[in-house]
């Protein structure tokens, strides 16, 4: 969720100067994207992993901040509930064996997390919402430790002047309330970044956005919540309504929320940098002494800090990002879509599929966003979260669809063709897109594997929470072998 903060304390005046600065930003940037030389060349991209910790009990562990000091591995990071860690992969080429390195990094870094949560009797599990989750555990005393959380809490909760309210309705129904953001620790998700040129951007984010559906249908992984079944990833409707820090007047009156699909494709990443600034009041408008246009007089880069902070409480599905390493700037795609889990095979399989798709979809002419309604790539995001590896959605040239015959007849070619244009191996593309096709052919992924193991653990007579807790220590053991979730018992 970001860096901790210096300050956690902020005045209408800090507000103000805040917007100035952002505006401020926002003109360097566009001024850079004429005259400065972003990165470029081989496309490289990036992982960041949210994880679970359970105990004996698969119940949750709140001893992040104990593993963590233990581990002492920068590349993981607390996340907003103590029994939440993040693992950030550090970014490589996607070309040779790429996708094959990205993987055993993450299998050699979870070896040695599970080594240290080992001594403190948890384990780690990679899974959208952990489904022995009650909504005990998600309260105030359990957010992690860490300034920039609790300002999160205090800013949000105080711009929504009331509690924030859920009703997912799915085979079963919740309904809750909360005073606190502490629920949206029940979300673990994963994160791919992809390095892009400026011209590139805008592309690359539409074909992001157009795919976002099908990424939700073939790797759903969070049916369960609070003991009851909702959508195939309920991960989406309950992060959007346990963020959503309008007031009920607000949404009435169309106001956007923080947690948002978007309404149209886009030109330029300055057309989302500039909905952040219409749209978005600062919830942490913490300042830096970096003047960006003196920076930029100077002859250097700036590292933009407002605009960066501020984009990073707008929580889009498909993210812009400015960054700067080795005194270069660069702009990444951020695609927030998925859950975490099922596998680390699964994990990259996704990872495979969404960097072809979006490769390829980036070439296509005419563009696959000058096809797809916006609206129905929308559509489409709701059914792939609500109905999973079941769901029917829209594409052009083959109308309403079936996921799995979209992706086995149309999509999993264009994937191997973008994988071959970024100079993926070809062994690595058919092993990873051989998943894909895999949980197409079964029906089964990550949230279609969990209903059914808690299904026919009900028919034997448990109970709902005796049946979840026998399913995650089922998924566990499974986990650990790193056999994609297509070809897990039942």
């Amino acid at each position: 969720m970001g860096k901790d903060l210096v300050t956690a304390v902020f005045t209408p005046h800090d507000r103000v100067v805040f917007r100035r600065k952002v505006r401020r930003c926002l003109d360097v940037l566009a001024e850079m994207l004429d005259t400065v030389p972003f990165q470029a060349g081989a496309p490289t991209a990036g992982l960041e992993i949210e994880i679970n910790l359970v105990d004996a009990d698969a119940t949750p562990a709140m001893r992040n901040a104990e593993i963590l000091a233990d581990l002492g591995d920068p590349r993981f990071q607390p996340e907003l509930g103590r029994f939440n860690l993040e693992l950030n992969v550090p970014p490589r080429e996607l070309s040779g064996d790429g996708l094959a390195d990205f993987e055993q990094d993450i299998l050699d870094a979870l070896r040695g997390a599970a080594e240290c949560a080992g001594k403190d009797e948890c384990r780690l599990v990679l899974v959208g919402m952990l489904p022995t989750l009650t909504q005990d555990h998600v309260v105030l005393a359990n957010i992690s430790d860490n300034e920039r959380f609790r300002a999160l809490d205090a800013e949000i909760a105080g711009a929504r002047g009331d509690e924030f309210h859920i009703d997912i309705r799915g085979a079963d129904r919740l309904v809750t309330s909360s005073g606190t953001i502490a629920p949206e620790s029940s979300c673990t998700s994963t994160q791919f970044h992809i390095q892009v040129a400026p011209d590139d951007f805008a592309r690359y984010w539409n074909a992001s956005q157009a795919i976002a559906g099908v990424q939700l249908a073939l790797g759903a992984n969070s049916p369960f919540l609070y003991g009851r079944q909702l959508w195939a990833e309920t991960r989406i409707p309950f992060f959007e309504q346990a963020t959503d820090a309008r007031p009920d007047e607000f949404s009435a009156q169309g106001v956007r929320p923080r947690v948002w699909f978007g309404d149209r494709w886009i030109d330029s990443i300055l057309d989302l940098y500039e909905e952040n600034v219409r749209y978005f009041p600062p919830l942490l408008p913490e300042l830096n002494v970096e003047d960006p246009v003196a920076v930029r007089i100077g002859g250097k880069i700036p590292q933009l800090y407002e605009l960066r902070l501020h984009n990073g409480t707008v929580y889009r599905w498909n993210r812009p990002v400015y960054d700067v390493s080795g005194e270069r700037p660069h702009l990444r795609v951020e695609n927030r879509v998925l859950p975490s889990g099922p596998t680390v095979a699964d994990l990259v399989a996704n990872a495979a599929l969404y960097f072809g798709l979006v490769r390829a979809l980036a070439e296509d002419d005419p563009p696959i966003w000058s096809r797809l309604e916006f609206a129905a790539a929308e559509a489409n995001f709701r059914a792939g979260a609500r109905d999973g590896i079941a769901a029917c959605l829209t594409w052009p040239g083959v109308g309403e669809v079936p996921v799995t015959t979209l992706v086995r007849d149309v999509l999993l070619p264009q994937a191997h063709t973008g994988l071959d244009l970024l100079g993926v191996c070809p062994a690595q593309r058919d092993r990873l897109l051989g998943i894909i096709e895999g949980r197409c052919r079964t029906g089964r992924n990550g949230a279609s594997w969990q209903t059914a193991a808690v299904h026919a653990a009900e028919a034997r007579g448990l109970s709902r929470p005796a049946a979840l807790r026998e399913m995650t220590q089922r998924y566990l053991d499974h986990q650990r072998t790193n056999d994609p979730v297509h070809t897990w018992p039942l």
